[in-house]
Formats: C-alpha cells, sequence, structure tokens
C-alpha cells in the first residue's frame, strides 16, 4: 500500500489532464469544503487511485490464501436470500478505487458473473478479460446483453456498476450530489426483463491497512418504480450516500458530467 500511495503521488503530478478532471469533480461535488480541503481530498484520491493500481495486480495474481486473511464480509445472507427466488441477482456496485480487488474477494465466497466494459488498449483488453475469466465464473463485455440475460435466468449473480457516463439512448438524467448526471436507465430494464432481484454491493479499505470491508445490503425493495428516471436518482443517492463514506475511495478522474442537458455547459477543461 506504501507503493501504492507513491504511484498515486506520481500520477497527480504526472496525470495533470485527470489531475484536472478530479479537481473539477471534486469542487463541483463539495463545495461546501473550502480550498485547502478540497485540495486535500484531491491528494487523498490520488494516494487511494495509486492503491488500486496495487490492488488490482493483487486481484488478476494475488495469491488466494493469502488474500483470504484480508477481508470481512457483512450481509451475506441478504445475497442468499434474494439467490433462493431463483431469478439471479444484479450485484449492483460502482467505481471505487477499490473495485477490482473487491470483486475478487467476494468471488472468493460468491461465485458470480462479471459484466465490464472493453478496453481501448487491444492488449491491455486481453490481458484484463484473461484475468477476470481467470478470477471470476464469467465475464461478460457490457454490449453482449443476451450473455447478461442468459446468466440471470442461469440464476446467476452479475456484477454490475452504472455509474459511469456513457451517454446515448439508453441512459437518463438524474442528480448525484446534487448535479443532473448521464445515468444508465439498464438496470431498471434489466430488473425488469429478469425479474432479478437489485443487491447493493460495496466495499472499502479498512484502517491501517488492516484489510477490506466487503458489504453485501439488502435487496432493494419496490424496484423497478414508476419510471428509469426516478429509478436512476435513487440508484444515484445510494451510491452518493456510499459516497460521502469514504470519498478518497472514489473514481473521481472520470469525467462523470460530461453529457449536459440543453442549455448546460461543458464543465471540465479542454486541454
Amino acid at each position: 500500500m506504501g507503493t501504492g500511495r507513491l504511484i498515486g503521488r506520481l500520477a497527480r503530478h504526472l496525470a495533470r489532464r485527470r489531475r484536472r478532471i478530479a479537481e473539477t469533480n471534486i469542487r463541483l461535488c463539495f463545495p461546501q469544503l473550502d480550498r485547502a480541503r478540497q485540495t486535500a481530498l484531491l491528494k487523498s484520491h490520488f494516494a487511494s487511485l495509486g492503491q488500486g493500481i496495487v490492488e488490482t495486480a493483487l486481484c488478476w495474481w494475488g495469491l488466494e490464501n493469502r488474500l483470504r486473511q484480508y477481508f470481512i464480509l457483512v450481509g451475506d445472507d441478504h445475497l442468499r436470500a434474494a439467490l433462493n427466488k431463483g431469478k439471479g441477482v444484479i450485484l449492483l456496485s460502482a467505481h471505487f478505487t477499490t473495485l477490482e480487488l473487491g470483486g475478487r474477494l467476494l468471488a472468493m465466497y460468491h461465485p458470480f458473473h462479471v459484466l465490464y466494459r472493453r478496453h481501448k488498449n487491444p492488449l491491455f483488453e486481453f490481458i484484463m478479460h484473461r484475468a477476470r475469466q481467470r478470477r471470476f465464473e464469467k465475464a461478460i463485455p457490457s454490449e453482449d446483453t443476451r450473455a447478461l440475460l442468459a446468466s440471470l435466468k442461469s440464476n446467476h449473480a452479475v456484477w454490475y456498476a452504472p455509474d459511469q457516463n456513457h451517454g446515448g439512448q439508453q441512459s437518463v438524467f438524474a442528480p448525484f450530489f446534487g448535479i443532473s448526471a448521464s445515468t444508465l436507465a439498464t438496470t431498471s430494464r434489466l430488473a425488469t426483463i429478469s425479474g432479478s432481484a437489485v443487491v447493493p454491493f460495496f466495499q472499502s479499505r479498512l484502517p491501517d491497512n488492516t484489510g477490506y470491508l466487503l458489504t453485501l445490503c439488502p435487496a432493494l425493495t419496490d424496484f423497478p418504480g414508476t419510471d428509469p428516471e426516478t429509478d436512476a436518482a435513487r440508484i444515484n443517492q445510494l451510491i452518493e450516500d456510499v459516497v460521502r463514506e469514504m470519498p478518497e475511495q472514489y473514481l473521481w478522474v472520470h469525467r462523470r458530467f460530461k453529457t449536459r442537458p440543453p442549455g448546460e455547459s461543458y464543465p471540465y477543461p479542454t486541454k
């Protein structure tokens, strides 16, 4: 983890474009913080980001018997109860810097399928897909809806994180930290088609590098609701509540607000 913090410190100085994106996100989402506290959060985030790089390596190549020592799982009964209904489970997660390792740790206890977005770099995509196929029961490209629905129909849990800005017709605008954010409405559609329960799953680092807390929450009730916008707002609020508990561990280097409603300006630096 010390190595990861060093990587993050270097990235904060070298990855200037990503630093500016993170600065913008933190300024937009935490306007109540003064400049000094926003800067402190930025530094903590890049340290967490560097740790996430090391954790990704641990996820893909770490030894299982050693990793088992470093996590606590709570809420296991919520996932079991949802699977007992026989219609599959959507494991609703979000892009925290611990995302990869958190998934690996949960998979040791509860095997599941993972939905992922293909990487643009062919070499990195090959390495990533091969590692995920080895560590998870099945890795499903995000555009392969048929495979995703087949997994749910076979009563598998499928890991899914809808909190990035992809724009397009599959998205609606819903508030995130009080800001209109383009949000995938796919969660509602998948739950409607499959009848699967939606079980939120989050992970966080424990203090002093002692390990990780994996939290499975109760399945969402009355979901899907009356319309995709309401469902998206509900999911965004759920994620926002978790982010506020550990803001440095969320992935702020992503342009979460790049797609704007008509009349609103693009908030990020263009260079």
